[in-house]
């Protein structure tokens, strides 16, 4: 797939951007870390529930050998009478998204402030409560058209919270929230993982390639699904929570430098040296996007099935994001010009303009 130096380099660097599995003794809470954002949430229905005893589990996004995957919302049955489910989350921490898996537990607990919808406005759930070994539905939130269910009542939700379809707390452009009191408590109690049906919805969406964030570009077919990995029936999504840039060609040109206010004696110099990056950054996002564009082609050509095409876009992904990466790294450190021009013979600096890669 690699047809160029410079898509070369670019894979050299994206190996950084591979998940990074803990042992499961090394970090309490810890499943997986990635340096990848994860994609927004995509918009969607709640498929109605299947029978009386079921509780929704909000869709998320997950990572896999595709990248980020959509593990579809659906209706499953507690492990116990009493327990509520609480989703997990992606979190920052040291330059890196953590993954902090959900739990069974008799109070809802943290989950970082993620907008699932159905109830989960980010702190605590508003989707029914259990009393004597039962279970009651807030209509308001739950879809009880097809069934009939006896618990149940009405409570219109304020949601006040800023409708987005951020899916992580923390880092670069991610949620503020922070764990109440309570929620710290809850999250040093006794909690109940993950059921096996909840295991095997995961891993069964981590095989389909159209469930891959850089396959459906964050608008899965597969958004919900009436229970555990029964993809058969399902609902779709309506939209992406927000764009997810797979290819080179979907990224922006740069921006041109506005002009210093006072230009020092180097000003020239530095204006000089900030429009070669930004031509040489704009070709090599040409450079790529032409060769992404060949490996397209060429797939077509040879009828490659569903999963050849995730392989090859989580690839265009991952050159991307890293071209990205490391361009915004270059314009920063040319951000401004350098105090003093250099001397009259001394060689000129080369740190802010990388070489040219053929």
């Amino acid at each position: 797939m690699i047809k160029t130096p410079l898509a070369a380099l670019l894979m050299a660097g994206s190996l950084a951007l591979t998940a990074i599995v803990l042992p499961a003794n090394a970090v309490a809470q810890i499943e997986l870390t990635v340096t990848i954002a994860p994609p927004p949430l995509p918009v969607y229905e709640q498929p109605p529930i299947p029978a009386p005893g079921y509780l929704w589990v909000p869709g998320y996004w997950s990572y896999g050998p595709y990248g980020y995957f959509w593990v579809p919302g659906t209706w499953l049955e507690p492990p116990a009478v009493g327990l509520l489910w609480t989703p997990g989350y992606w979190g920052w921490s040291d330059g890196l998204y953590v993954w902090y898996p959900g739990y069974w537990a008799p109070e809802i607990g943290f989950y970082g402030g993620v907008n699932y919808g159905f109830g989960y406005w980010g702190h605590g759930y508003e989707g029914g409560y259990w009393r004597d070994h039962q279970f009651y539905y807030n209509r308001e939130v739950n879809n009880i058209t097809n069934v009939e269910i006896r618990n149940v009542y009405s409570k219109t939700v304020v949601n006040d919270v800023t409708v987005n379809h951020i899916s992580y707390v923390g880092g670069p452009g991610g949620l503020t929230a922070q764990p109440s009191a309570d929620e710290r408590r809850i999250a040093q109690e006794h909690r109940t993982p993950a059921t096996p049906a909840q295991v095997l919805h995961r891993e069964s969406a981590s095989r389909r390639p159209e469930l891959a964030a850089s396959v459906n570009h964050g608008k899965p077919e597969i958004a919900a699904t009436a229970k555990p990995a029964s993809f058969d029936s399902h609902v779709g999504a309506s939209r992406a929570g927000g764009p997810v840039t797979v290819h080179a060609r979907d990224l922006p040109k740069p921006q041109a430098a506005p002009p210093p206010p006072k230009p020092p004696s180097g000003a020239a110099e530095y204006q000089r040296q900030r429009a070669t990056l930004e031509a040489r950054q704009q070709q090599e996002r040409e450079s790529l996007a032409q060769m992404q564009d060949r490996d397209h082609a060429y797939l077509s050509r040879q009828n490659a099935d569903t999963r050849a095409m995730a392989a090859m876009e989580h690839e265009h992904l991952q050159q991307t994001q890293f071209m990205q990466q490391r361009h915004a790294v270059e314009m920063q450190s040319a951000a401004a010009p350098a105090p003093h021009a250099p001397a009259p013979h001394a060689p000129a600096p080369h740190a802010s303009v990388p070489p040219r890669h053929q």
